[in-house]
């Protein structure tokens, strides 16, 4: 593979047009709702028809929308003609880094895979991740030459483009927005992982058109994402959505923060593990599937605790939608039942209003959200 230090820098990224905000909320009406007719978006974004042709012509001639079909859309028994994103228009390029391994994603503008690559991390060294993510850069540019801008994801505190800290990665202060788009050429977002799959899932995945949506994810950590009016909740400290030392029982076991009860010390892959003395995840879900009294009453618990921190946020957001995923979703699988519970504990309205979505995610839709996070800056201007 070629050094993605010069490779990234011997392509200049296809620049993305500067829009005028009325411009920015058409084309996201668009993104977001799909093909969609000049009438509904005019009635959505309280604008003049002849406003949004100048709006939409500019956008034709950036190569960013186009002409669709025709469908019926109203009771008029008039066929409207739609328009929708030219996909093909950009693509971009996403990252999900976890402690030991790459996940890479190209997109087109529609947040559709259109390729992928994973490779274990050589190093958790700063500079030897960033020129191993500029290689990647670099081998999937060979077949999309037109990369537009860079999206990275990893667990940890992220503000304006900066790694404050990450846990698995051990990074702390690290400028990682700047530093891959030094490498790449790309202009690069950089974000938590959760916040990313929840921003990614609002716009292009099943959260798209909500006003309020709650992402929850389960496995090696527990991550809440929040989407509250239509934008996602980022939090003063960029640490919103923290929902892991939620007290479930004070004379439960203690996590490793010393929190006693808490939704970790039961939730995590690792409090499981550790509580079946097992070698792995893997084992302790076999063992709980194969019918095992100790790992049901292991997992009971913790799907006890996973619906508890469901209707604990619930509560606080009232959403639309809770989106369930992770890799450790077989808890869900084995421990539905308790899961309800535990949301009929701690869920003060009627749980049956409660719309639970759980969706088992691979690591590829973890990369797609970095590529996803790459369109939102592009089309937001935000890092």
């Amino acid at each position: 593979m070629t050094s993605g230090t010069r490779a990234g820098r011997a392509r200049a990224a296809a620049p993305w047009p500067q829009l005028p905000e009325a411009a920015r909320q058409v084309l996201l009406e668009v993104l977001v709702h799909g093909p969609t007719s000049r009438a509904e978006i005019a009635a959505r974004l309280q604008v003049s028809r002849p406003t949004l042709s100048r709006i939409t012509r500019q956008l034709f001639d950036d190569g960013l929308l186009t002409e669709g079909g025709t469908e019926l859309r109203s009771s008029t028994g008039r066929p409207s003609e739609l328009l929708q994103v030219k996909g093909a228009a950009r693509h971009f390029f996403g990252v999900k880094l976890t402690g030991d391994h790459l996940y890479a994603a190209v997109t087109d503008l529609n947040a559709e895979v259109v390729a992928s690559l994973d490779t274990p991390l050589r190093s958790a060294e700063v500079a030897e991740v960033v020129r191993q993510i500029a290689e990647t850069a670099s081998a999937l540019r060979i077949g999309f030459p037109d990369l537009t801008a860079a999206g990275v994801t990893l667990a940890g505190t992220v503000r304006s483009g900066v790694v404050h800290g990450s846990a698995y990665l051990r990074w702390s202060g690290v400028p990682l927005a700047d530093l891959v788009a030094e490498a790449t050429g790309l202009p690069t977002a950089v974000d938590n992982d959760v916040q990313a799959l929840t921003a990614a899932e609002h716009w292009f995945g099943a959260g798209a058109g909500l006003r309020s949506l709650v992402v929850v994810t389960i496995g090696v950590g527990i991550g809440c994402g929040l989407v509250l009016n239509g934008e996602l909740v980022e939090g003063a400290h960029g640490t919103a959505g923290r929902a892991a030392h939620v007290v479930v029982d004070q004379s439960g076991p203690v996590c490793d923060l010393g929190h006693r009860g808490c939704a970790a010390s039961y939730l995590l892959n690792e409090s499981i593990v550790r509580a079946l003395g097992t070698a792995d995840y893997a084992g302790a879900v076999a063992r709980a599937q194969a019918g095992d009294p100790a790992a049901r009453r292991v997992f009971g618990d913790a799907g006890f605790a996973l619906g508890t921190v469901i209707g604990t946020v619930a509560n606080l957001v009232d959403p639309q939608k809770v989106l369930l995923t992770g890799d450790g979703l077989p808890l869900y699988e084995v421990a539905a039942d308790r899961v309800r519970e535990g949301i009929a504990k701690s869920y003060e309205p009627d749980p049956a209003q409660l719309h639970l979505d759980v969706q088992a995610f691979d690591f590829g839709e973890w990369a797609r959200s970095g590529a996803a996070l790459a369109i939102r800056a592009a089309l937001t201007g935000a890092r």
